[in-house]
């Protein structure tokens, strides 16, 4: 056994988070990274430093999880669900549509979720968790940079944010309220009854094996009929193994 896989091993006994599950190609490149700008020599330092520094565990953590998101990313995607899927699903179920953005990160996710049902009048429960409980604060205060934004149409940004030098803030008192908190999808029991659920870039960075668990759960998670928004490079192979059927572009639906 190397000292990466004792660093996996030691890292998991002490945080519970499991490596192995994640592509070990990638994980390790960014973990080296990290270890060579600290100035560490071997994982074995850093597994002791962390040990007694709290500051490095969580700059560790945050290399480790992954925190890219956008408002509106894929717009056309977006644009099919305002205009063709949510308004279906208004119209079969004589309810509040439940919605889950897993792995939200930063909020842009849940927000766009929250804006779109708001323009269309339909009403939901949203839904938004992630493993970074970091990310999560930095959701609440709903607290953006121009980059995030920048797919964004015109009269959304109108409507719902509001400009404060270099930052955009949402104006989340005009939407749904998005409830959020800490979930991890590797190793908690998902929400169940879930009529969309929104992951999208985040399991191209698992192992097939941890793929294949998450999409089953993910399906046993969604209503009859539910439907799985993921990322533009997260194309799920024979979907009916976990009880699911292509619909469009990064949408499958629950057989």
């Amino acid at each position: 056994m190397d000292d990466y896989q004792q660093f996996v091993q030691r890292y998991k006994e002490r945080t519970g988070l499991d490596l192995t599950l994640y592509k070990e190609k990638q994980m390790k490149r960014r973990l080296i990274t990290l270890r060579d700008k600290l100035g560490f020599e071997n994982f074995h330092d850093v597994i002791t430093a962390i040990s007694s520094d709290a500051s490095l565990e969580e700059m560790l953590s945050d290399k480790v999880t992954i925190n890219v998101s956008e408002f509106y990313r894929n717009s056309d995607r977006w644009k099919e669900l305002e205009e063709r899927l949510l308004p279906q699903m208004m119209s079969e179920r004589k309810r509040p549509i439940r919605i889950w953005s897993a792995a939200c990160s930063t909020g842009e996710e849940p927000y766009t979720l929250a804006m779109i049902s708001e323009r269309i009048r339909c009403k939901v429960q949203i839904l938004a968790t992630d493993i970074d409980q970091k990310v999560l604060n930095k959701a609440r205060e709903a607290t953006y940079k121009a980059h995030a934004i920048k797919q964004v149409p015109p009269d959304v940004l109108t409507l719902f944010f509001e400009s404060n030098d270099n930052e955009w803030r949402v104006q989340t008192k005009k939407l749904p309220p998005v409830t959020f908190d800490v979930h991890d999808l590797l190793r908690n029991d998902y929400p169940q009854g879930q009529d969309l659920i929104v992951c999208r870039n985040v399991c191209i960075y698992f192992t097939e094996e941890a793929k294949a668990l998450v999409y089953k759960k993910f399906a046993d998670a969604l209503t009859s009929g539910g439907l799985l928004f993921v990322g533009s490079t997260e194309q799920i192979f024979r979907p009916e193994r976990y009880g699911l059927r292509h619909e469009s572009s990064f949408f499958y639906r629950k057989l």
